[in-house]
């Protein structure tokens, strides 16, 4: 309006009264009149991105603690984007760069699991199969291969169902194999006069996903994709010192099949001292080599790896434990890998399957195994972010859905799905299934829909259930413990080099129940420098947000 006025008067060329608006514009508009900018904008925020909501006490209490956490020094290094809305009626009531992209870490699993439980609902297991493509002699003879079949079952190991509070193992590592053979010898089986043939063929060979580091691979946490997971695909290896020192040193492996899979020059050191490992990374198949060293007289260390061909290993674990029962094997054990997946110039995915030299069909099944429910399988992924199952549900939803079990088109079916919800493009970025590779980015707000979503489903009670809870259990166990937030709190945690997330569902002291998203990208070396003010994020949003009226707490 000023302007407008001072337009009008300069073409009156009354020149009196335009100086007098002008010096009433410079005033008001001067540096002294001007708001200072709270923390939270110098971290990043432009002005018109400051929080907007409506006028609540409770909220400019919360939104006055943010500003003084984030105003922190360990904090203003880095870049944080936060969202809190009502999760009953999406209200937004604080968000701080929510529309900003940040590298999600495993907060990728969230999305992961919600899609794969819409997909194929909370009830879906897998099945395993001991088969044949001959029928089974009277005299116990196959005169043929006996095929493992995988399925993509994450769960082909000793862990316990269901999750109680912390992850455990019962029985041996070869549980559910032992199970499986037990089953073909019951029904008569004692001779096989083909192979023993492990066949992951059910989704196309690709066991490293796009974006993953190098370094991930020699580590449990990088282990590779196959439709068969033998023991989540890794190996456990116990490092005993020799007899003298400059022996070399004693070590066990379990799976015991898995011993010829990698190399190691471990020596018996000097009494005294702490042993001391490191993993060489080499070009060729048997990549890893383990070197190093423990002192004589040293207690076991022990040490977890990837398997670096997980049918191999399970072809082998098989036979050995058939032998063992006195089933006689003829032949050798040999894999059957489908091809990898096709992956046009063009960057289309291809939705047609793949034809396979043995395709899937058998004359013949010996045993089955089930596993678990999907719901299970989830509720373990999410306590401990377990990385290999998130890949193998994102390529089981495109094996059931589509037929061709590649992680391409489970991306793309992800997205069209993420659509459904209201997710717009650009807001998720994806490579894998499991936030291992670097380059995802998501938003603040995306996670936040994503929740929500889950939220509103039949489900959606059983899927925060398998979230980690604050103080109580999985990765946030050992945080928020004796604080306000403890038990009220049900999140996904991430972390990815210098990179940290939080997000789930949260009920504050008043009661009012909460959808939430705390990103922290770019911090320093040490991740207190992230998780130390999440933390106090999380722990203000419970004491303060709510919209009963505000009580002080008696002392």
């Amino acid at each position: 309006m000023i302007l407008t006025k001072f337009l009008e008067k300069r073409r009156r060329r009354d020149w009196k009264e335009f100086f007098f608006i002008l010096a009433a514009f410079l005033l008001f508009a001067s540096p002294a009149n001007a708001q200072t900018p709270s923390p939270a904008a110098k971290n990043g925020t432009s002005p018109s991105a400051i929080p907007r909501t409506k006028s609540r006490p409770d909220v400019a209490r919360f939104r006055a603690r943010v500003d003084n956490i984030l105003a922190q020094a360990h904090a203003q290094h880095s870049f944080w984007g936060v969202l809190v809305t009502d999760r009953d009626t999406g209200e937004t009531l604080y968000e701080l760069n929510a529309g900003k992209i940040f590298t999600p870490a495993s907060n990728r699993k969230v999305f992961t699991t919600i899609f794969a439980l819409a997909a194929l609902g909370p009830e879906h297991r897998y099945s395993t199969f001991l088969a044949s493509n001959v029928p089974l002699g009277a005299d116990g003879r196959l005169a043929g291969d006996l095929i493992f079949r995988g399925a993509g079952d994450p769960d082909l190991s000793n862990r316990k169902f269901p999750f109680a509070g912390k992850a455990e193992r019962e029985g041996p590592i070869d549980k559910v194999l032992t199970e499986m053979a037990d089953a073909a010898v019951a029904k008569g089986l004692k001779v096989v006069d083909g192979d023993i043939v492990a066949d992951d063929s059910l989704f196309p060979y690709d066991p490293y996903p796009a974006g993953w580091e190098i370094g991930d691979l020699f580590f449990t946490y990088g282990a590779p994709v196959s439709a068969i997971a033998f023991n989540e695909n890794a190996i456990s290896v116990e490092v005993r010192p020799g007899e003298a020192a400059g022996d070399p040193a004693v070590l066990t492996v379990q799976p015991a099949a898995a011993a010829g899979t990698f190399r190691e020059e471990i020596i018996t050191g000097a009494p005294g001292g702490k042993p001391e490992f490191s993993v060489l990374r080499r070009p060729g198949l048997d990549f890893i080599l383990l070197r190093g060293s423990i002192p004589l007289g040293h207690p076991p260390a022990k040490l977890d790896l990837p398997m670096t061909d997980p049918a191999e290993t399970t072809a082998e674990a098989l036979k050995s434990i058939l032998e063992s029962r006195g089933v006689r094997v003829a032949g050798t054990t040999r894999v059957q890998h489908a091809p990898p997946p096709e992956r046009r110039a063009s960057g289309e995915v291809s939705l047609v399957p793949q034809a396979l030299s043995n395709p899937p069909g058998a004359a013949l099944t010996l045993a089955e195994h089930t596993s678990p429910s999907l719901l299970e399988s989830v509720r373990l992924t999410n306590k401990i972010s377990q990385n290999l199952h998130t890949e193998l549900f994102l390529r089981t939803v495109a094996s059931e859905k589509i037929g061709v079990g590649s992680s391409d088109v489970g991306l793309k079916l992800e997205q069209d799905f993420l659509k459904t919800v209201g997710i717009a493009d650009g807001d998720v970025i994806f490579t894998d299934g499991s936030g291992a590779a670097g380059n995802n980015l998501i938003t603040p707000r995306s996670i936040v829909q994503i929740l929500q979503y889950g939220a509103r489903q039949p489900w959606g009670a059983d899927f925060a259930s398998t979230l980690p809870i604050a103080g109580v259990d999985g990765s946030l166990e050992f945080r928020m413990q004796g604080t306000p937030a403890s038990g009220r709190i049900q999140a996904k945690t991430g972390t990815h080099s210098h990179h940290h997330t939080l997000a789930g569902y949260a009920t504050t002291l008043a009661g009012e129940r909460l959808v939430f998203a705390i990103f922290c990208n770019n911090t320093a070396e040490h991740g207190h420098d992230a998780t130390g003010p999440m933390d106090e994020i999380a722990v203000a949003m419970v004491e303060t947000l709510g919209n009963r009226p505000f009580h002080k707490q008696k002392k």
